[in-house]
C-alpha cells in the first residue's frame, strides 16, 4: 500500500521477481539484498549497511542474476529489483565468488581471533565459516603493521585487520560530516588512517568501533576488557542528554563495560555520540558515594540509611515555604514522579525546579504541539533551528536533521545568534545578535521587511516570510542559544513563529538529560504531574497540594540570600558550577541551614552538603526516560548498584514515611500504576512492553495552549562594553559524568575567547595570544581565537571549560551581557 498525495490510500502492486524458484513482490525501488532479507533469505555482506549508501566495495553480496539477457553475477547491495527478475542465492557461481571474495580478504587477514575485541561477534568469522572456502591456498607471510595506532584518545586503529570494506569513512563523510578517516595509499598498499596531525576528533568516532566488520577498529574503553560470551546485556536508552538514543548495556562480573547503539527508526538509528557510548564509565568511578553521610566538622561521616533519613525528614518537615528542590533532570520518570509527590503533596512547598536556569519557561515548553523528531526531518520539510547547537548539546538528533537536509531534501532555516555545525547546510542563516532574535521575528510576522533588524538585512526578512509562508510543513527546533541573554528572547521568538507558522510543530531543545520528563512530571514551579494546574485528579492520591506558586532556581537563590529558605534538596544538581550565575550560587549557599543532596559524587555544591543520600547511577535501576519528542523508553538495571546507593523513587518513599504520610506504593509496579491513575498522558501506557517495544509510546495529551505573548522585547542598547556576549556549552566539559569517566576526562578544550575577524582588527591585538575581558570591577586575560563565524560585534565562550568560567561574566537578572574587550597593554 502507499499513500497518495491526498492522503488516501489505494492498491498497489509490488515489483514480481523470482528468489530461488519463488515468486515474491519487492517494493518498488527496493535493493535486492534488502528484498532478500525481507523474505527470510540472507545475503553476506561487509560494506553494506541499512543506513549508509550502498557503494559495492566488499562483493561478498555477489549473486547470480537473470534480468532477462541471461545469469550473471551482481552485487545485490546495489542493484534495485526490477520486474521479473530472476535471483539464485545458491547456485553453484554464487558459492564460488562467495568462496573466492573470502579467500582474497583473509589473504592478509591475521589469524588472531583469540585476542581479537571483534572475535566471537565477527562477521567475518561467522562468513568465512558458513560461506568460505574452508582453507587457504596461500601461503606467504602476512603484511605486518605497527599495531594499534590510536587514531583518537577513543579510537585504535590495527590496520593489518582491515578489509577496506569503507563503512568508517563512509559513516564519518556521510553520516556525521567529519571526514577525518580516509584511504591513502594505493593498490595493495591500500588503507584506512587518518592524515598527519588530523586526528579522528569526531564526536561520533565510537560508531565506527560498532560498525566495523572485523576488528580493525576497537574502543579504547573496550580494549581487552571482556569477551562477547562474557557479557550479558539489556536494552536501555541513553541519558547523557534530551535525545532518548537506544542503546544496549553490556556488563561482565557486575560491571558495564561497554554501550552499544540500537537502531530505534524513531530516535537514533543506531548511532551514539560518544559521550552517550563511554559515560557509563562514570559509575565505575573511584570517585563514586556509596553510602549516606552527614556533614562532621569540615567533611562527611558514613552513617545509617534510617540516621540520614530521618534527619533529611527533619530537615525537610518545616514551612514549606522555607523548603526548596533543585535539579531531577537525572532521574527515571517514576522517581521523577515519586519526588513530586514527596515535596508537592507531603512536604507542600512548590519551589521546585530541575532546570537549572538555562531551560524554557515550563508553560512553552508543555503547551505547544509537540513534533516528533520524524516529523522535524520528515523529507520535503522545512526546519527552524532556533537554539544552540545542536551537534554539541542533542548530539544524536544533530545526525537526524544532518540526514534530513542531506539526502531527503528538508530545508534548514536557522536562526541564531553564531553559526552552528549545521550551517553550512542551512538555506537561510539569520545571524540574530544577542537579545534581537524576537524583533527579527516580530518583524517576519508583521511584514516589516524593508529594513534590516541588527545584522539581519531585508533581503533575509523577505526570503525567510517568503519559505516560511510557503505550503510546505514547517517544524521548529527551539531552546536556549545563548545563557547570556533572557528565555525572554526565546519566547519573543516563538511568539512570532505562532503568528506566522499557526500550524507549525515543535520540538524543544532542552539539553539536561530526562528534563522533558521532569517538567511533565511537575518538578517544575506552578505545575503538577501531566502539565496540568487542575487539583482535582490528585485530592484521592495525594496528602496536599501547594497553596502557592514557587519560585525556580534563580527565585530559589535569591530567596536563600534573603535567608527564606532554610532547606535546599539538590537532586543530583551542581548550581555552584551548573547555574549561569555562580555569584549568586555560592552566595546562596552560604546562607542555608540544611542541604541534602542526592546524589553519586562529591561535586562543588554537593559537596557543602550537611546531608548526602547516594543513589543508584545508571544501568543500576529500573524506570522509563521521557525524550525530546515525549517518547517513552526503557531505563534498564544490568547490575546491582554499589555499597548502600538507592533508586531515587525508594529515597522519596523512605523520606516520606519519615515526614508523614507515605506515598502509598512500595514497589515499582505499584507506583507506575498510581501514575497511570492520575496523570493523564500516562493512562495508557503499557509499562510492561516498553523494554520491548520497537520505538516506545509518546506521550500525547493534545496540548495546543493558547499562550500569550507580549510585544518583542527590546535589548538594551550596547554601552562602553562594546560586545555582546554568546554563551552555550560543548558536548566536552567539566561536567560530572565526564569528569569521572577517565576516558573522556582529558577531552575538554580550555576556554578561549572568540572573536569576529572586524573586531579583532579594529583592537588591534591580532599579533597577541591573550586578550583581557572587562565588565566592571572584573577582569580577565584570556587567550583568544580569531573565528570567522562569529558575528561582528559579539563574543562567543562556552561555558564550563578549564582555565576559566563564563559565569563569572554572566548575572540571572540581567537580560543580556556586554563585555569589553582589549590588548593586554591597553588602557
Amino acid at each position: 500500500m502507499t499513500a497518495t498525495e491526498s492522503g488516501s490510500a489505494e492498491a498497489t502492486t509490488g515489483v514480481p521477481f523470482t528468489l530461488n524458484g519463488t515468486d515474491l513482490e519487492a517494493e518498488d525501488g527496493e535493493l535486492l539484498i534488502e528484498a532478500c532479507e525481507r523474505n527470510g533469505v540472507h545475503i553476506p555482506r561487509f560494506c553494506y549497511h541499512n543506513r549508509m549508501r550502498p557503494v559495492g566495495m566488499c562483493r561478498m553480496c555477489l549473486v547470480e542474476v537473470d534480468t532477462g539477457r541471461g545469469p550473471s553475477l551482481q552485487p545485490s547491495c546495489m542493484l534495485p529489483v526490477t520486474p521479473e527478475m530472476k535471483v539464485e542465492t545458491e547456485s553453484e557461481a554464487t558459492k564460488q565468488a562467495q568462496d573466492g571474495v573470502l579467500e582474497f580478504l583473509l589473504t592478509n587477514h591475521p589469524l588472531d581471533c583469540p585476542v581479537c575485541d571483534k572475535g566471537g561477534e565477527c562477521p567475518l568469522q561467522d562468513n568465512a565459516y558458513a560461506f568460505g572456502p574452508g582453507e587457504s591456498r596461500f601461503v606467504e607471510e602476512k603484511r605486518h603493521y605497527e599495531k594499534p595506532i590510536p587514531i583518537s584518545d577513543l579510537v585504535h586503529l590495527d590496520r593489518e585487520r582491515c578489509i577496506l570494506c569503507d563503512r568508517c569513512t563512509r559513516f564519518a563523510s556521510e553520516v556525521a560530516g567529519d571526514p577525518l578517516i580516509h584511504f591513502i595509499d594505493r593498490g595493495s598498499s591500500t588503507q584506512v588512517n587518518t592524515f598527519p596531525d588530523h586526528p579522528f576528533s569526531s564526536y561520533f568516532s565510537g560508531n565506527t568501533v560498532q560498525i566495523c566488520p572485523v576488528g580493525a577498529l576497537t574502543a579504547a574503553p573496550y580494549r581487552f576488557k571482556a569477551r562477547p560470551w562474557d557479557l550479558d546485556a539489556v536494552e536501555s536508552t541513553a541519558t547523557v542528554d534530551a535525545s532518548g538514543a537506544r542503546v544496549v548495556l553490556q556488563s561482565s562480573q557486575n560491571r558495564v563495560v561497554r554501550m552499544l547503539g540500537v537502531d530505534s527508526d524513531a530516535v537514533n538509528w543506531s548511532w551514539l555520540s560518544d559521550k552517550d557510548r563511554f559515560s557509563y564509565e562514570a559509575a565505575n568511578s573511584e570517585n563514586r558515594i556509596t553510602e549516606p553521610m552527614v556533614r562532621s566538622g569540615d567533611g562527611f561521616r558514613p552513617t545509617r540509611w534510617t540516621d540520614a533519613a530521618r534527619a533529611a525528614a527533619r530537615a525537610m518537615r518545616i514551612d514549606p515555604d522555607r523548603v526548596a528542590v533543585i535539579g531531577g533532570a537525572r532521574l527515571s520518570l517514576e522517581s521523577q514522579y515519586a519526588w513530586a509527590k514527596l515535596v508537592k503533596g507531603v512536604v507542600g512547598t512548590d519551589h521546585v525546579d530541575a532546570q537549572l536556569g538555562d531551560g524554557l519557561p515550563a508553560a512553552l515548553a508543555l503547551g505547544l504541539p509537540r513534533a516528533t523528531i520524524d516529523e522535524v526531518c520528515r523529507p520535503g520539510g522545512i526546519i527552524v533551528l532556533m537554539a544552540a547547537d545542536p551537534k554539541e548539546e542533542l548530539a544524536t538528533l544533530y545526525l537526524r536533521i544532518r540526514h534530513a537536509v542531506v539526502e531527503d531534501g528538508a530545508t534548514l532555516i536557522e536562526i541564531t545568534p553564531r553559526e552552528t555545525s549545521l550551517s553550512d547546510l542551512a538555506a537561510i542563516s539569520l545571524r540574530s545578535s544577542p537579545g534581537t532574535v524576537g524583533q527579527v521575528l516580530a518583524a517576519i510576522a508583521e511584514e516589516r521587511l524593508d529594513d534590516a533588524v541588527g545584522s539581519v538585512d531585508s533581503l533575509q526578512l523577505r526570503r525567510t516570510r517568503s519559505m516560511l509562508t510557503g505550503n510546505r510543513p514547517v517544524s521548529v527546533v527551539y531552546g536556549r542559544s545563548n545563557l547570556a541573554e533572557s528565555a525572554r528572547y526565546t519566547a519573543d521568538a516563538v511568539g512570532g513563529l505562532r503568528r506566522i507558522c499557526p500550524d507549525a510543530v515543535y520540538l524543544p531543545a532542552l539539553r539536561r538529560s530526562n528534563i522533558n520528563g521532569a517538567l511533565e512530571m511537575g518538578l517544575t514551579p506552578g505545575f503538577l504531574p501531566g502539565g496540568v494546574r487542575n487539583r482535582e485528579p490528585f485530592v484521592d492520591h495525594w496528602a496536599s497540594t501547594p497553596d502557592f506558586e514557587g519560585k525556580d532556581t534563580d527565585g530559589i537563590l535569591r530567596a536563600a540570600v534573603a535567608g527564606e529558605i532554610d532547606t535546599l534538596v539538590l537532586l543530583g544538581a551542581d548550581p555552584i558550577d551548573d547555574f549561569p550565575d555562580s555569584h549568586l550560587a555560592r552566595e546562596a549557599f552560604e546562607h542555608i541551614d540544611t542541604v541534602i543532596a542526592v546524589d553519586s559524587f562529591k561535586t562543588a555544591s554537593s559537596s557543602r552538603a550537611d546531608i548526602f543520600l547516594p543513589v543508584a547511577m545508571y544501568g543500576e535501576a529500573d524506570g522509563t526516560f521521557c525524550n525530546a519528542e515525549a517518547r517513552l523508553s526503557p531505563l534498564s538495571a544490568k547490575v546491582t548498584a554499589p555499597g548502600l546507593a538507592r533508586p531515587d523513587w525508594m529515597i522519596a518513599a523512605e523520606l516520606s514515611a519519615a515526614i508523614g504520610p507515605d506515598l502509598g506504593f512500595d514497589s515499582l509496579d505499584g507506583l507506575r500504576a498510581e501514575m497511570s491513575a492520575i496523570v493523564p498522558s500516562l493512562v495508557a501506557v503499557d509499562w510492561s512492553a516498553l523494554a520491548t517495544a520497537d520505538d516506545g509510546p509518546l506521550l500525547r495529551s493534545e496540548r495546543n495552549w493558547d499562550l500569550e505573548f507580549g510585544d518583542a522585547a527590546s535589548a538594551p542598547p550596547s554601552s562602553s562594553y562594546g560586545l555582546r556576549l554568546v554563551v552555550d556549552r560543548k558536548l566536552w566539559d567539566m561536567g560530572t559524568m565526564v569528569q569521572n569517566s577517565p576516558s573522556l576526562a582529558g577531552l575538554p578544550q580550555r576556554a578561549e575567547l572568540h572573536l569576529s575577524p572586524s573586531d579583532v582588527h579594529l583592537m588591534d591585538v591580532v599579533d597577541n595570544d591573550f586578550v583581557t575581558i572587562d565588565q566592571g570591577d572584573i577582569s580577565f586575560d584570556l587567550p583568544f581565537v580569531i573565528d570567522p563565524t562569529v558575528a561582528p560585534r559579539t563574543a562567543w565562550l562556552p561555558a564550563r571549560l578549564p582555565g576559566f568560567d563564563v559565569r563569572e561574566l554572566l548575572s540571572a537578572g540581567r537580560s543580556i551581557t556586554n563585555i569589553r574587550v582589549r590588548g593586554p597593554e591597553s588602557t
